[in-house]
């Protein structure tokens, strides 16, 4: 505890500071690597519990878990670039447009800056003073109309990192509901039952993506980790039922 206080106080000294803010606010990527991650165990895992539901053998299992790699990790990742992307051509677009309705109207522009502080509970000589201090700035003015009004972040997001980063969460989480029937393809025999050892994996997998978003959102840990379960079981669950109903046509 006393060393993360003097760590706190030195990251608050003037120097720091300003070296802090000058660098800029840093891209984290978090959020796309654990939706990655838990989107990719969930889906492999269905893919494997449905398959064995059917009672199909391990090798159409690999390919079509390889499928759903490749495919839905990818497809999944091309999503997350192209949202991000539109997300940051809506930020520049509500730019533009504060910017030309303080150029045609910047006495309304200026009483919803007024307006959005009065809300806040800023009155009286302070409020004129903060109104005066933002709308000689062009450049604050906007950025106050964005985040106070539209709602919307200054700074934009890497789609491509983004997208990178989903896929490779992807593609590491849902390769582990695979490992048992891969090891029994080469190594035949290895595991008795390489299905309930693909479930442990996954169980595992589930729980460690939800302490991670625990983590990222601020949750408990172990509440976010049997959400995560809970979600997994049930589309596994699903897969299996469909498969297990199914396994006729295959016969």
């Amino acid at each position: 505890m006393r060393l993360s206080r003097l760590r706190l106080k030195s990251s608050h000294t003037p120097e720091a500071i300003s070296q802090r803010l000058a660098s800029g606010p840093t891209q984290v990527y978090l959020k796309d690597m654990v939706y990655g991650a838990i989107d990719g165990a969930i889906t492999t895992f269905a893919i494997v519990s449905g398959v064995a539901g059917a009672g199909l053998s391990s090798g159409v299992l690999i390919v079509l878990g390889l499928a759903n790699l490749l495919a839905d990790g990818f497809s999944m990742a091309v999503s997350n670039y192209l949202g991000t992307r539109s997300e940051n051509q809506y930020r520049a677009s509500m730019r533009e447009r504060e910017q030309a309705e303080i150029e045609a109207y910047p006495e309304g522009e200026r009483e919803e800056v007024r307006q959005i502080f009065e809300m806040k509970g800023v009155s009286g000589e302070a409020l004129d003073h903060l109104v005066d201090t933002i709308t000689s700035d062009r450049r604050l003015w906007v950025d106050t109309m964005l985040q106070e009004e539209h709602g919307l972040a200054l700074e934009d997001a890497n789609p491509v990192w983004a997208g990178v980063a989903t896929f490779v969460a992807f593609l590491l989480a849902g390769a582990l509901p695979l490992i048992s029937f891969v090891a029994n393809w080469i190594q035949p025999g290895m595991f008795d039952s390489p299905f309930w050892i693909s479930a442990v994996i996954t169980l595992f997998t589930f729980a460690l993506v939800g302490v991670i978003k625990g983590r990222y959102v601020n949750q408990s840990y172990w509440w976010s980790a049997l959400e995560t379960l809970v979600v997994g079981a049930i589309a596994a669950l699903l897969a299996y039922g469909v498969g297990w109903l199914l396994r006729g046509l295959v016969a």
